[in-house]
């Protein structure tokens, strides 16, 4: 028997769509695996203490202040003096070990020309570093939808089958998120079932120009913004859209202030031009909001008939008579795409490995 060795850096990390897969995934894990199967390894300064039964939890004396190096370095070291192997949730592995490694996508390789400053570049550069070497070398790359696998094997030209597509999901402790509603109060603006919402890390790929275009040309409509400004990629749109009066950003709220949003919104814009799975819309479909997508990359695959569709390069779609079409109800979508789904799929291969002989 083998253990599995999880890399713990999200827990020291904010919260955003890579780190709460990986944490809720680990929930749900614990829930399922046996003792002995499956340790987690985290650093001294986590953000977010663990809780869990099965799953042995290991904290090494070492503080990250650079993830990579806590991953090359002391979490390296670990997995090589347990002969373990390792799960990394977050697009990077041991450089040396790499074991069963998640690609949610590969967006710095696909779009080199959205990152512009120095610092932009060295964290293109080190991704795409990671991306090859879990391409070539990884024992099982998960990817999250098949639009990632396709992408993968296309631009490294590996062997179909070492890739398995395991979906995202939504876990049960969002439907037990009470929705405050006092967001709505702070921001008088915002009138119920009068206002599109849009949510994620304000990043080039999230496409919010198409934001900025289209409120210019709809003075009539409200936009809100939820999302946390990235150090490493930063549209160039964000002041464009502050300086718009029916446009209002609302900065990082927590999971109940996104709540109401979604519940209260007129419909949930989702624009982006590059997804490897796009959660917010789903989590926008079981509030039972209208969400209005983009029609490329995975977002089609996953969403198929539930949502209403948009061309990321073309503004002059009309929203009302869009959200006039006929779609699907969501409810057997959001049935399927759940994280205890994607952790029984995970542990399936995962106990490939621990029982190898």
């Amino acid at each position: 028997m083998r253990k599995i060795i999880i890399n713990g850096e999200s827990y020291a990390r904010n919260i955003t769509g890579i780190e709460r897969v990986c944490i809720e995934t680990i929930q749900e894990l614990d829930k399922i695996c046996k003792p002995g199967e499956i340790e987690l390894v985290i650093p001294k300064n986590i953000k977010h203490e663990p809780n869990l039964t099965n799953i042995k939890i290991v904290k090494l004396d070492y503080e990250i202040s650079f993830f990579f190096k806590w991953v090359q370095v002391p979490f390296q070291k670990y997995v090589k003096q347990e002969h373990g192997i390792s799960l990394d949730f977050a697009n990077n592995c041991p450089y040396f070990f790499p074991g069963i490694e998640y690609l949610h996508d590969i967006y710095c390789k696909l779009y080199p020309d959205d990152f512009k400053s120095k610092r932009d570049k060295l964290i293109r550069l080190l991704s795409c570093f990671m991306y090859r070497r879990i391409a070539k070398k990884a024992k099982v790359i998960i990817a999250v939808s098949e639009f990632t696998k396709k992408t993968i094997i296309d631009t490294y030209h590996i062997n179909p089958e070492r890739i398995k597509v395991i979906y995202n999901g939504l876990s049960s402790n969002y439907n037990n998120i009470e929705p405050d509603f006092s967001i709505l109060k702070k921001n008088t603006q915002l009138k119920d079932k009068q206002f599109y919402f849009t949510l994620g890390s304000l990043s080039t790929r999230k496409n919010l120009k198409w934001i900025a275009a289209h409120a210019k040309k709809n003075p009539q409509n409200m936009y809100a913004i939820s999302g946390k400004e990235l150090p490493d990629v930063v549209p160039t749109e964000l002041e464009v859209l502050r300086n718009l009066p029916n446009v209002f950003f609302l900065g990082y709220l927590s999971d109940a202030e996104v709540k109401a949003l979604m519940i209260k919104c007129k419909a949930f814009i989702f624009p982006s031009y590059f997804e490897g799975f796009g959660l917010p819309p789903l989590e926008a479909l079981s509030c039972g909001s209208p969400i209005i997508i983009s029609n490329t990359t995975c977002l089609p695959e996953i969403y198929g008939n539930t949502a209403h569709y948009i061309d990321p390069d073309n503004t002059d779609a009309d929203l009302d008579q869009l959200l006039n079409e006929k779609v699907d109800s969501p409810e057997q979508l959001i049935n399927k795409l759940t994280v205890t789904q994607s952790a029984l799929g995970l542990y399936n291969i995962l106990k490939q490995y621990i029982y190898d002989k």
